[in-house]
C-alpha cells in the first residue's frame, strides 16, 4: 500500500527529537511522500534543512493566513523569490483564516490574491487554508475558475454544499484526522463524495486522529484515516490508498 502525506509540518520543533524515528514509522506503513506547506519567512531554514536531511519530504512556499501581518508584503517578496530559485510542487498553504483575529482580513484577502497570481504565473497548483472563512474563500477562488487554477482545500470539514461547489472549481479536498472525530459530520458528507476528489493529510503535529487525538499527529498515523475512509466508501483501504495516491500525484506532478 503506498501512500501520500500532501499536507504535514514535519519540521516543526514537535518532531527534533524524533523526527528520523517518526518518518520510519510512516514509511512503515506506506507513506512514500511527505509535502510539507509553508506558514512565513522564519520555518524557510528549517524546511530546507528536513528536505535536504530526507529527500522524500518537500517544501512548499507560502504564506499562511495567520501569519498575514503588517510585513505581509516583505513576505510575500520572499516566496517570489523563492519561486524564482527552483522548483516546487505547489505554492500553499495559502488563504484566509478569521477564526482568531480579523485585524489583517483585508490584507489577508491580498495576500490570498497575490499569491495566487504567482500559483498561476508558474503553472502551480495551490494548497488552501480557510478557517472560518469556508464561503468567501470559495468566491475569491471562483474568480480564478477560467484561468485553470487548481490544487487542494486543506482540512476540509465542511458542508456538502462547500464540498460541491470545491469541486466543481476543479479542486480537490484534503482529508485528515477530522473524518475519525465523532459528530464531526465528514463521513456524512465524504459519502457522497466520489474518490477521485479527495486526498490524504495528517496536518501533523495537529488535528491527530482518533485513537490518538489530543496527542501529538504524525504520517504514520494516515492509517487511520484510511481505514475511516475504507467504512465511508465500503471498499478495502487499499482502494482508498490506490484513488488518493494517484490523485496527489496528478495534483503535484512532481
Amino acid at each position: 500500500m503506498m501512500l501520500i502525506d500532501t499536507h504535514t509540518h514535519l519540521y516543526q520543533p514537535a518532531f527534533d527529537n524524533d523526527r528520523a524515528d517518526m518518518i520510519a514509522r510512516a514509511k512503515a506503513i506506506g507513506v512514500s511522500r511527505f509535502y510539507m506547506p509553508g506558514i512565513d519567512s522564519e520555518v524557510i531554514q528549517r524546511m530546507e534543512e528536513v528536505e535536504q536531511a530526507f529527500p522524500e519530504c518537500i517544501m512548499m512556499p507560502g504564506l499562511h493566513p495567520c501569519s498575514v501581518k503588517e510585513n505581509y508584503l516583505d513576505e510575500l517578496a520572499i516566496v517570489a523569490q523563492q519561486l524564482e530559485q527552483r522548483a516546487f510542487p505547489a505554492l500553499g498553504e495559502i488563504g484566509l483564516d478569521y477564526y482568531w483575529d480579523k485585524t489583517f482580513a483585508q490584507e489577508q484577502v491580498d495576500a490570498f490574491h497575490q499569491q495566487i497570481e504567482m500559483a498561476l504565473q508558474c503553472e502551480l497548483p495551490i494548497v488552501i487554508h480557510t478557517r472560518n472563512a469556508m464561503q468567501e474563500t470559495i468566491d475569491l477562488v471562483k474568480q480564478y475558475k477560467s484561468r485553470g487554477l487548481r490544487g487542494i482545500f486543506h482540512c476540509f470539514s465542511g458542508s456538502y454544499e462547500s464540498a460541491v461547489q470545491i469541486i466543481d472549481l476543479g479542486f480537490l479536498l484534503g482529508i485528515g484526522g477530522v473524518v475519525t472525530y465523532k459528530n464531526a459530520g465528514l463521513p456524512e458528507v465524504l459519502a457522497k463524495v466520489p474518490m477521485e476528489h479527495i486526498v490524504l493529510e495528517t496536518d501533523a503535529p495537529y488535528l491527530t486522529p482518533v485513537p490518538f487525538r489530543g496527542k501529538r499527529n504524525e504520517s504514520s498515523y494516515l492509517q487511520y484515516v484510511v481505514s475511516t475512509l475504507a467504512q465511508v466508501y465500503g471498499v478495502e483501504a487499499e482502494a482508498i490508498a490506490t484513488a488518493t495516491t494517484t490523485n496527489a500525484q496528478q495534483l503535484f506532478n512532481y
